[in-house]
């Protein structure tokens, strides 16, 4: 592989910003200097942007196998790679469900022909494939997924012997998706019997409610305790959830950390006028006051990590009435600069965004020479743009489904450039031909 020389760059990373060059070897950083040299590189300049570590989105769902008219590891990878995200760890409720060692490696074996950015998965639990899982190698894939409230297929893991058995048996992080289902049930049979299958958007936040997550959330943490089981809950979407996590501790030495997705970040209940189901998500969007209270926990370090639960739907999908669209929308091309929005508000420092989107994704999963601007680390980089700006229309939108939630928005950063493994991947709006994502590894 040739050599690359980025010059001119403002790196951030570990805390700082610093001009920087950085020269790449064989898909590796080599070195980090001022005004490094070489004739052996080709150069890329800068221009005094900023250069970030790739981004490591923790959730994603690029709908392949069997949902591929919504999206694919191709398309919905690809438009990762504009947005700046170089790894995704993507989700077991495909169809088939990702819960056998068989069709983990299947999809493994798909991603390496098929995917634009690194990639992992992780293992699908169920309320009967304990014994498949324990014969799972812990450095096989990013970790175990268990759906706590229903979702996409039949992987409601309801039955709390199992579920105990699971947490006592599993050396891996265990990603949950915390949702009380029959809380969710009753909700939406009362609402049922009101308005038929045309309920009023605005009341899914009633339905899959502030209850139905922490009811779903504190048993989880709750078991993770009493088990020692490593827990990640994903997407956090209420502010009395955040009452779970601690911040006394650095995030080595916890065993229980939490997620939080830009939509919950963005959106909240009172755009739901505007917006319909194109922002129905489960766990749902809920109240401005949740909104604050989830930034207040990102930034105090109770929430760890921001993700996007990217989950394509195609337009007539999503237009249906409440009890029939689906819950999820396209976030991948626009996560980072709907974060680097909030960096120029000041909401967040970049300095904190890349630690919540970069380092800690890696430190957490215990992803391999990733997440971080070292000496010796893979090569992924992504450069943005504070001079140029962006604005989201379905013109320009990469993903399969061809819309997005955030369709007007002005966004005031541009990603500019993205290298993978060292590769010049995605240069100003241009893709290479040359596909160089790697399987993620592990040091566990």
């Amino acid at each position: 592989m040739a050599k690359l020389l980025i010059k001119n760059a403002r790196i951030v990373n570990e805390g700082e910003q610093r001009e920087s060059d950085v020269l790449i070897e064989d898909a590796h950083i080599e070195r980090i200097d001022a005004d490094i040299s070489d004739d052996q590189a080709c150069i890329v300049d800068a221009e005094g942007d900023w250069v970030l570590p790739g981004i490591i989105d923790d959730q994603v769902h690029f709908r392949e196998q069997g949902l591929t008219h919504k999206g694919n590891l191709d398309t919905e990878s690809k438009a990762a790679l504009a947005g700046g995200i170089t790894s995704f760890m993507e989700q077991p409720n495909t169809n088939p469900q990702t819960t056998t060692i068989k069709k983990l490696e299947e999809k493994f074996r798909m991603a390496a022909k098929s995917a634009w950015a690194n990639y992992s998965f992780p293992f699908g639990g169920t309320n009967d494939n304990l014994e498949e899982l324990k014969r799972l190698d812990k450095m096989a894939c990013s970790g175990v997924k268990l759906f706590l409230g229903s979702s996409t297929g039949n992987m409601l893991v309801d039955d709390e012997k199992v579920l105990e058995a699971i947490f006592k048996n599993t050396e891996m992080v265990i990603c949950t998706h915390c949702e009380d289902e029959q809380t969710i049930r009753t909700n939406l049979e009362k609402y049922k019997k009101e308005y038929g299958d045309d309920i009023p958007i605005a009341l899914h936040p009633i339905i899959r409610s502030e209850e139905a997550c922490y009811l779903s959330s504190s048993k989880a943490v709750a078991l993770a305790k009493r088990t020692g089981a490593r827990l990640h809950v994903f997407h956090v979407s209420t502010g009395k959830e955040t009452e779970l996590f601690r911040n006394d501790i650095p995030l080595s030495e916890k065993k229980i950390t939490a997620e939080v997705c830009l939509h919950h970040l963005w959106f909240s209940d009172e755009d739901y006028a505007e917006k319909g189901t194109f922002i129905k998500w489960n766990p749902a969007v809920k109240t401005a006051q949740d909104r604050t209270m989830l930034w207040d926990a990102l930034l105090d370090d109770r929430i760890d990590v921001v993700a996007t639960d990217h989950a394509p739907h195609t337009l007539s999908e999503k237009q249906q009435p409440y009890t029939k669209a689906p819950s999820g929308g396209p976030l991948v091309q626009h996560a980072l600069l709907g974060m680097l929005q909030n960096v120029k508000t000041g909401k967040i420092s970049i300095e904190k965004m890349v630690e919540k989107m970069c380092h800690n994704p890696a430190m957490l999963f215990d992803v391999e020479k990733r997440g971080f601007i070292r000496e010796g680390y893979y090569a992924d980089l992504v450069q943005v743009s504070s001079r140029h700006s962006e604005i989201v229309s379905r013109g320009n939108v990469l993903y399969k489904c061809g819309w997005s939630p955030f369709e007007g928005t002005v966004f005031d950063h541009k990603v500019m450039r993205t290298f993978i493994n060292g590769h010049l991947a995605y240069d100003k709006g241009k893709f290479s031909k040359e596909r160089k994502a790697m399987r993620l590894t592990f040091n566990r």
